[in-house]
């Protein structure tokens, strides 16, 4: 075998199985994943398909919710209807809601039809994903909203969780349309992110998904932000200018995430296997929103040891960490502070005390490169730093040769070698020349 094709196949392996503890959490959990008509109209539903059997296959529970804008706004030329607008929603009369439901039960089919595909040697192949749709969703008027009448436009009233909780026990996935009933037999046009969230929230989904136009939420340097909390994200969107989609779908991910939901994710749908990289990667490839942040900050223990290790050797081996034998580590794991993403170790420092200084050492600081922009490290220095005054320690000094640009910006001062205690400056290595910095705590 070619040895190109050999390390292509390692890395899938290695791949695979990072994502075993992801099958493992997922399995026979519900997962509501939303996303637009636009999806269809640029013939990106086959690949949406495949990435559907997977989880199927993996026995997770699915749920779809579809959009139709773009198939309503033609239904809306054919027949010469006016498209309106108001506070963000479809303005829906009568001629207008003929539109909305000739455009929804297109869509319908075409999905229907494409997980139906059953092709050999394709990765449909042996697929036998049974879908279920139906009038699952109980809504109510918009009404009059600033004077404007919405008529057919609606919004969830209810969501028949024991009927769709059946269809999945029966293997099969569910289909929704951003359509509602009422109980007096009217029609309601709803929106995709009503219908959604509502449907994850009562459904205590596992995760809400929502494909997007866009990469996901951005910070003010326009960067993808990975991970955000619900009042993060709200105080994003009061101070930030989002791209449009992200305005719709972030304020449905803080509600569903407030309201029950575990994880809310946005995630791009021009990227092909992007759901699949967002559920089985540790690092994800859109933007996820959390109630509040996983990472947990508490004391090293001896089982931590293998997580730390993994943390500094890569750094160590670029010269910026001081390599460490795992003996060592044992040895000052009670100095060790980590950062845990849940059972993942994605940061970790020491400390390392001179009490008659009254000085403390910060030592193999260090953040899982997954992780950095998520201003982790900030926080382990902040911790580092109060736990440190707490103790009466007056200053903190760190030893570093390739990262002093990022202790200048976080208060550090250059200093010479007599600033260190005296033990630690009979320590210090002339060879490995490591500037000095320190900080009053």
């Amino acid at each position: 075998m070619p040895k190109t094709d050999t390390k292509k196949l390692e890395a899938f392996v290695k791949w695979f199985r990072s994502a075993t503890p992801f099958i493992h959490e997922f399995g026979e959990r519900t997962i509501v994943i939303a996303f637009g008509g636009e999806v269809l109209t640029d013939g990106e539903m086959m690949q949406l398909a495949h990435d559907i059997n997977v989880l199927v296959s993996l026995e997770i529970r699915v749920v779809l919710v579809h959009g139709t804008r773009p198939q309503i706004e033609d239904q809306l030329r054919q027949h010469g209807v006016a498209s309106r607008y108001a506070e963000g929603r479809r303005v829906t009369d009568t001629d207008a809601l003929r539109c909305v439901k000739e455009a929804n039960g297109i869509v319908r089919m075409e999905i229907e039809a494409t997980l139906s595909t059953e092709l050999a040697n394709s990765p449909m192949a042996g697929a036998d994903i049974r879908v279920a749709s139906g009038n699952f969703i109980t809504a109510k008027p918009f009404g009059v909203r600033n004077g404007i009448d919405f008529m057919h436009t609606g919004e969830v009233r209810k969501v028949d969780v024991e009927g769709i909780t059946r269809r999945l026990d029966d293997d099969e996935v569910v289909l929704l349309s951003p359509i509602g009933f009422s109980p007096t037999g009217d029609i309601f046009n709803c929106t995709l992110e009503d219908v959604a969230t509502s449907v994850a929230i009562a459904m205590k989904a596992e995760k809400l998904i929502f494909l997007t136009e866009t990469m996901g939420a951005t910070d003010a340097k326009s960067k993808l932000i990975g991970e955000i909390t619900a009042q993060q994200a709200q105080d994003l969107l009061a101070n930030s200018t989002q791209a449009e989609d992200i305005r719709y779908y972030l304020p449905a991910a803080i509600r569903a995430v407030r309201e029950g939901v575990k994880r809310a994710h946005l995630i791009s749908r021009r990227i092909d296997g992007a759901l699949l990289m967002e559920l089985f990667t540790h690092h994800g490839i859109g933007t996820m929103v959390v109630l509040e942040s996983p990472d947990k900050l508490r004391d090293a223990t001896v089982e931590d040891v293998d997580g730390v290790m993994a943390l500094i050797d890569p750094l160590a081996e670029r010269g910026v960490l001081v390599a460490r034998t795992r003996e060592s580590i044992e040895q000052e794991i009670d100095r060790f502070i980590v950062l845990a993403h849940g059972e993942e170790l994605i940061g970790c420092a020491a400390m390392n005390p001179y009490i008659g200084e009254k000085l403390v050492e910060l030592a193999c600081l260090a953040v899982n490169p997954f992780y950095r922009d998520g201003g982790r490290g900030e926080r382990i220095l902040a911790h580092v730093e109060k736990r440190a005054k707490d103790r009466n320690f007056k200053t903190l000094f760190v030893l570093s040769t390739q990262t002093t640009q990022w202790f200048v910006e976080r208060g550090f001062a250059e200093a010479d070698i007599h600033a260190l205690p005296l033990e630690r400056q009979a320590l210090y290595n002339r060879e490995r020349n490591s500037k000095i910095y320190t900080k009053t705590i």
